[in-house]
């Protein structure tokens, strides 16, 4: 279960110098934040020379602090004509400030008006303080960030990126042993590109043998300001020392991919893959984008909370703060999708649900930004009408229309994009370095080096997995006129949800129907929502008469889920080759599994979409570009295609 997140407490010694109470030690030296970040960080590791004409950088930092060494590099990279094409800062952090004391801490230490700028729009952008991985994105996307709110000897072993250098900037060792044991530097190892650099300001004994005894090697430098020595060097093992090599970026001749299928789990891969500069030729059998379950009217979106915190309510908080960021993204490009005003509420289905979330809201210690439980009367008066129980409130879910949000990720990926309507695709062939995609008609469609399959119930077809175990869920939705119901304040979910359109309509739904094909209203379907939504909102009973629920509008939709109600995001495995290697690979891990060289999918998303979308996608892009994954290793194994399969060779069922 994770740990509570506990912020840094904000403090100064006599000199101005930030400190903290908890370590007792400084976060910079009495001579200079900026100065030594340059000094020891940037100069340690030779930047920005290193990086010079690379297509992408990655810094990994131990202990994030202030953000000052993050900062320095900002502002290093930007002042350099010949910069690296992409910046990655990767930053574990186990006591994040709370942004209110990170603006302070700025506000009273620099004094350079670059950095000082700087420093505001990271501020400005700062994540909730909530457990987890958290990917922001700066100069267009051309800097990212990517702050792991955890204990560093828990988030380090569960990175998968390739680092060039490495910022060891903990606390000293004296004051927090636990930043620099023999098991931190086993996990640097572990991500250490090629020729990766370090560079620390600490010289003890201790360090220099744990780094000696994980493949790095050392040189002591002149220290800066007061101190007489730090420790510099690069990571040249002489021995094998570890089993997996860190993740590299895929080989292509050019880099263009294709994506089959335009709902919200095909458009969010064509607009990160485009962002980075990828062509991109999107083919859909429908006339438009966003026309199967992505064509829903309204959705909602929120975290999910489980007392346990588990995989899925992890998988999904990463996706709904990702999602929020990429949606603002897209606002400030001008292509904004229509969603209502901030604000969802979660209706418990009774007294007992009720204390026990409120409970695991408290033991996590989540803040209010991110979920509160509120009482019943504070719930009717959000909700404007009476309630059957109290809940909580997420400030920052509600609704969204998907395929407005499928429309404007498609239009930020500009002359990029090649739209195919109409396609029905049959089956993929790999011929040399590329793909050749085929219609039902026998007809190749479309060729590249990388293919996306982002098709829900036919991925696993096209794709020709045998280890997918996926099924169909028909959900009809309900539309109430305006003035059926008395207006809502904001969407209200639980057992079922209604959601209060702009144009006074009220959508309700939905039903969860196993593979039933039957895709027109069903009378019975628009009853089954009003009942479960007058069970959390009692104006909602007997609203309509059940012999005219026949005529009410609506829309049947059909969910893709799996068999453990986990999405599949990531590369395929090479199925044919994992059986031939059966026996060898009966205890294998994930990174043990053969691959499908340049082909990934993104489907299964259930009812969770837009929460998952657009993480899923920049996994895969991350996983394509060789770049820091943008979450944890165990929760992407938890997501990968190969799950099902690694599961069949564990049990020796593969054939």
């Amino acid at each position: 279960m994770t740990d509570p997140l506990i912020p840094a407490v904000l403090a100064f010694r006599d000199n101005g110098t930030p400190f903290s109470p908890l370590y007792d030690d400084i976060y910079h030296s009495a001579v200079g934040g900026l100065e030594q970040a340059q000094y020891v960080f940037l100069r340690g590791n030779q930047l920005p020379e290193r990086w010079q004409g690379r297509r992408v950088f990655t810094v990994l930092e131990t202990g994030f602090g202030m953000g000052i060494n993050f900062l320095t590099t900002w502002a290093a990279w930007r002042a350099d004509p010949a910069r690296c094409e992409r910046l990655h800062f990767v930053s574990t952090e186990k006591h994040p400030f709370t942004q209110a004391d990170l603006r302070s801490v700025y506000a009273a230490t620099i004094s350079d008006p670059a950095i000082a700028v700087l420093a505001k729009t990271l501020a400005a952008e700062w994540p909730m303080l909530v457990p987890g991985t958290h990917r922001l994105e700066f100069e267009g996307g051309r800097i990212t960030l990517t702050l792991v709110f955890a204990d560093a000897m828990e988030s380090l072993p569960a990175l998968r990126l390739r680092a060039d250098a490495f910022y060891l900037d903990g606390f000293a060792p004296a004051r927090n042993p636990d930043m620099w044991t023999p098991a931190i530097f086993k996990a640097l190892a572990r991500l250490a590109g090629e020729d990766a650099t370090f560079a620390t300001y600490s010289s003890a004994g201790d360090i220099k043998r744990a780094l000696t005894q994980n493949g790095f090697v050392y040189q002591k430098v002149d220290g800066f300001g007061w101190k007489r020595a730090m420790l510099v060097g690069h990571f040249a093992p002489r021995w094998r020392v570890r089993r997996y090599e860190p993740p590299a970026p895929l080989e292509v001749d050019e880099r263009h991919a294709i994506v089959i299928g335009t709902g919200l789990a095909g458009c969010a891969a064509i607009e990160r893959l485009a962002s980075r500069g990828w062509r991109v030729t999107s083919l859909e059998r429908h006339a438009s984008v966003a026309q199967d379950a992505s064509g829903n009217p309204a959705g909602v979106f929120h975290p999910m909370i489980s007392r346990d915190d588990s995989v899925a309510s992890r998988v999904t908080r990463a996706g709904f703060l990702y999602a929020l960021g990429r949606w603002a993204a897209l606002e400030r490009l001008g292509h904004p999708p229509l969603r209502g005003a901030p604000g969802l509420l979660q209706i418990a289905a009774d007294d007992e649900e009720a204390r026990s979330m409120s409970e695991a809201i408290a033991a996590f210690g989540y803040p209010s930004e991110y979920v509160t439980p509120v009482s019943l009367s504070e719930a009717q008066r959000l909700a404007g009408m009476s309630l059957a129980n109290s809940g909580w409130l997420f400030p920052h879910g509600g609704w969204i229309d998907p395929a407005s949000l499928c429309a404007a990720q498609c239009a930020t990926a500009g002359d990029l994009l090649d739209r195919r309507f109409g396609v029905e695709v049959a089956r993929l062939e790999r011929s040399g370095n590329e793909w050749t995609v085929f219609d039902t008609e026998g007809r190749a469609v479309a060729r590249a080096p990388v293919v996306i399959v982002a098709s829900a119930h036919d991925a696993a077809r096209i794709a020709g997995l045998q280890h997918a175990p996926t099924r169909s869920i028909r959900g009809q939705l309900t539309l109430l006129p305006p003035g059926t119901v008395p207006p809502l304040g904001m969407p209200v979910m639980g057992i079922g949800y209604a959601v209060p359109l702009t144009d006074g309509v009220t959508l309700t739904g939905a039903t969860y129907e196993l593979d039933d094909p039957d895709a027109s209203l069903r009378r019975d379907g628009h009853l089954e929502n009003l009942e479960r939504v007058a069970q959390m909102l009692p104006p909602f009973d007997g609203i309509v008469d059940p012999a005219r629920a026949a005529a009410l509008a609506g829309r049947v939709a059909f969910r893709c889920v799996t068999s453990d109600r986990m999405p599949m995001i990531g590369n395929f495995a090479d199925e044919a080759a994992s059986t031939r290697d059966a026996q060898r690979l009966r205890g294998a891990w994930p990174l043990d599994l053969p691959r499908v060289h340049g082909l990934y999918g993104a489907f299964a998303y259930g009812s969770r979409g837009l929460v998952w979308a657009a993480l899923g996608a920049e996994l895969i892009a991350s996983q394509i570009e060789g770049e820091p994954w943008p979450l944890e290793r165990d929760l992407a194994e938890d997501i990968d295609p190969a799950r099902f399969l690694l599961r069949a060779l564990r049990q020796s069922t593969v054939s």
